[in-house]
């Protein structure tokens, strides 16, 4: 009897095939991509000397810079003491050149007076990049935050009235000016400040375990810190506040002060207008 049972449990065991990964990811290994992950619960992850935040579901994630070459090391520690190495070779990526004219002078070139606002500025964006909260909107798939013909790419090198620039942060979607720009996942307000020097009206939001989106040149801020919002509310409108040359929302992803392609995050735009309406010209650029 217990020769049959033994047979058994065998059979069935490999029925059932090998046992599952310890370490699941998701999600492409390429500049400026967002890696999802599933260890199990009570496991320690860390990408090279970052340890990352696991919440109690063992849900985790990563992101990879524009300039990130690789491979990336990944090192996982189960609950069991057992650990598994895995080395991520990183997809690279060419980037496009923009150039974009007619900017005023002195928003390529603050003068020495505005060194200070942007500075302030910056100092803020900052502090919302460093938070390693336990907000679980990372776990969330995202959603357009406006909708309209894109108008500029994630990496491409600006070229600024004929001067290089840093690389574009983000994603721009021209739409009229009042579009209403809703969050891309649930969150918390961090940043809402209604003039920031490059970015005018600017709003953070922290989805937790590093990840945070950012809306730059609204018109109009409907929002305020503190101020949990759900995927898609309304937290202000489109404008062309800061250094714009139309109404456009700029829109970023990051994961830590890593920038982030929204591209990558997100299926295909739908169709932005209705048939009878004519479709917005793609002029407004960050």
């Amino acid at each position: 009897m217990r020769h049959w049972l033994g047979l058994i449990i065998v059979a069935a065991a490999l029925a059932a095939g090998p046992p599952a990964s310890a370490l699941e990811l998701a999600g492409e290994v390429v500049q400026g991509g967002l890696v999802r992950g599933q260890a199990a619960p009570g496991s320690e992850v860390r990408l090279g000397d970052r340890r990352l935040r696991l919440d109690d579901q063992g849900r985790f994630l990563f992101g990879i810079g524009r300039d990130e070459r690789g491979p990336l090391r990944l090192q996982l520690r189960r609950p069991d003491g057992r650990r598994e190495i895995r080395e991520l070779a990183v997809r690279q990526r060419r980037f496009a050149v923009q150039r974009i004219e007619g900017l005023p002078p002195r928003q390529v070139e603050p003068l020495p007076a505005d060194l200070v606002k942007i500075k302030a500025d910056q100092a803020k964006l900052n502090a919302a990049r460093r938070l390693d909260s336990a907000e679980d909107g990372f776990a969330s798939a995202p959603v357009w935050p406006a909708l309209g013909p894109i108008s500029g790419v994630f990496g491409s090198q600006r070229i600024l009235n004929g001067k290089p620039r840093a690389p574009h942060r983000g994603l721009d979607v021209a739409a009229p000016s009042g579009t209403p720009v809703g969050a891309m996942a649930p969150g918390v307000v961090v940043v809402a400040v209604p003039d920031m020097y490059f970015t005018g009206g600017t709003v953070v939001i922290d989805h937790g375990h590093g990840l945070s989106s950012l809306y730059a040149h609204m018109s109009e801020l409907r929002t305020e810190v503190g101020q949990r919002v759900t995927a898609g509310q309304m937290i202000g409108r489109v404008g062309a506040t800061g250094r714009a040359t139309g109404p456009h929302l700029h829109w970023g992803v990051f994961w830590f002060d890593q920038g982030l392609d929204p591209a990558l995050l997100i299926g295909p735009m739908p169709d932005p207008l209705p048939a009878r309406q004519p479709a917005v010209a793609a002029q407004g650029r960050r």
